[in-house]
């Protein structure tokens, strides 16, 4: 590639900004300018120790710029906690305490969870006395000599708590935090910092949070030293599931907030390169296709709870829909996929000199190729004809058979992509369809169901440009009195989540409320209201 970073369309400036994103295929990296112009861009295979793709992806494109010392920030959007949660691999044990007693002793902790995801986490779960009910009253008084007695009887690396209304009022959780870390050296996961109202969901995002504080620990680890071995003074921050960005400080106390940062990042870059800010976006990686929604600018959310690794959680995530497609998909006779090469495309591919059908192969045969792509139709000639038989007949009968397979399967894929487009859009065909992703030359140019088909100039990396330009942001989600207090309520709320944007990493001076959502409650005793907000700005420098 070009260096892009120099010339007279693109002056060199010292605030430069480097995106990256770790996919299931490939670790993409981009750098911006203090204008937001793409400079330098670069994709290499994700390894299976995934830190390894990164510092490939971010050794790539610094070569592209004439200084490092011009970067001064540096936002990863990871799978390292997904990844853990789905392989059941790098868990720590959390010690499991819900204040509810005794009004939510009929189902316990974890109860609906995988039997070996529950064994590799759960170092014991108690339900002690503690919690609200949804109008501010205490269940019952919080027992902290019930919390030891259940902190001494377990070997945990930390404590996730989740009391009964916490959203509403987080006193209790505060309190059994302050006692766990002072008596026992233990980090502690609290529910009110991350899902909303639902109890048990809300339980198991605050579980799923306390489990990967080692993960959390590694990732940062390994992005500190990588822009130290490299003399780097810029700051890293985190991607979020809901496409804004954490401080290292803050992801270390969340991490279950970077699951869903890989699709967030996309539709943000999605948004950024196309100009486009309400549209269906396509995904198209090695392995899968991620659909999700733009709405104003940001990812569509979605309003059903999130099943990660086959447990429900309740906090807020991309309204995602998640097909088995992706240019390493692998294409047979009888069917495409679900299985794909991964990233072990450049190997194992037609078009690359392997011996496995897939579909960028099918989608080179129908002549959707990549722009940058030199020879690859040439080449999948080659391989189609080089399969050899008995005679020249059957070797020709053989070539003939797999050029139909090919055609097959782009006809099966597009029938996919429409389906699922479809169900996206709820009926709506107004709005513009973005294709980005390293497989989006597999789409189509025409697609029933949206106005037209889009291809920003850098779609193939928009995920980490996704990372790259986001916000800073915060969050809140609580109940709150409906009568003469209301209106002094949600100002409280919306400075706490202007507070929490800024713990983000957000420029205070610069903090914006985004979104406010009230939703009346029935059937209390004293009239409430359900109040969501979220406040957003951009990075302090």
């Amino acid at each position: 590639m070009p260096d892009l970073g120099k010339g007279p369309d693109h002056p060199i400036t010292h605030d430069l900004r480097v995106g990256i994103d770790v996919g299931g295929t490939n670790t993409d990296a981009v750098v911006l300018d203090a204008d937001g112009r793409v400079i330098a861009k670069a994709k290499r295979p994700t390894t299976p120790e995934v830190t390894d793709g990164l510092r490939a992806a971010l050794d790539a494109v610094l070569a592209q710029v004439e200084r490092r010392g011009d970067v001064t920030r540096v936002m990863l959007g990871t799978t390292h906690a997904t990844n853990a949660i789905l392989e059941r691999r790098g868990l720590g044990r959390v010690a499991v305490l819900r204040l509810g007693a005794p009004a939510t002793t009929a189902v316990p902790p974890l109860s609906d969870w995988p039997d070996d995801l529950r064994k590799a986490v759960s170092a014991g779960e108690a339900i002690v006395p503690g919690g609200h009910y949804v109008d501010g009253r205490e269940i019952s008084p919080l027992d902290l000599d019930a919390v030891r007695r259940f902190l001494d009887g377990v070997r945990a690396d930390a404590v996730a708590v989740t009391s009964v209304f916490s959203p509403a009022d987080d006193g209790h959780e505060r309190r059994v935090a302050e006692l766990a870390g002072a008596e026992y050296g233990l980090p502690v996961s609290l529910s009110h910092e991350l899902g909303s109202l639902g109890l048990l969901e809300r339980e198991n995002a605050t579980v799923l949070n306390a489990a990967l504080y080692g993960v959390a620990a590694h990732v940062t680890d390994a992005l500190v030293t990588a822009l130290a071995e490299r003399g780097m003074s810029a700051r890293p921050y985190l991607a979020q599931n809901d496409g804004t960005l954490m401080t290292l400080e803050h992801a270390a106390r969340l991490p279950v907030s970077t699951i869903g940062s890989g699709p967030a990042n996309s539709l943000r870059g999605a948004a950024y390169l196309s100009g486009v800010a309400d549209a269906i976006v396509v995904d198209v990686g090695g392995t899968s296709t991620d659909l999700g929604v733009l709405a104003g600018g940001f990812p569509r959310e979605s309003a059903a709870a999130v099943e990660i690794g086959g447990v429900l959680t309740n906090f807020r995530m991309p309204d995602i829909l998640a097909i088995a497609l992706g240019g390493g998909t692998v294409v047979r006779g009888d069917g495409v996929g679900p299985d794909s090469v991964g990233y072990r495309i450049t190997e194992q591919a037609l078009v690359f000199g392997g011996p496995t059908a897939t579909m960028t192969d099918a989608a080179v045969a129908a002549g959707r190729v990549p722009r940058e792509a030199e020879g690859w139709r040439e080449r999948l000639r080659a391989a189609i004809l080089a399969h050899d038989g008995p005679t020249p007949q059957e070797a020709g009968d053989m070539s003939e058979r797999i050029a139909d397979i090919l055609e097959s399967a782009v006809a099966r894929a597009d029938e996919k992509v429409i389906d699922a487009v479809d169900r996206m859009a709820l009926g709506r065909t107004d709005r513009p369809l973005v294709a980005v992703g390293g497989g989006a030359f597999l789409l189509p140019d025409v697609l029933p169901g949206v106005s037209r088909v889009i291809r920003p100039e850098h779609a193939e990396v928009a995920n980490a440009v996704g990372a790259a330009i986001a916000l800073a942001s915060g969050r809140v989600d609580t109940i709150l009195p409906a009568g003469e207090s209301r209106s002094r309520a949600i100002e409280g709320a919306k400075e706490e989540a202007r507070a929490r944007a800024v713990a983000a990493g957000a420029d205070p001076s610069a903090v914006d409320i985004v979104d406010l959502v009230e939703v009346p409650l029935s059937y209390l005793s004293e009239p409430a209201v359900r109040v969501h907000v979220k406040a957003a700005g951009p990075l302090a420098r």
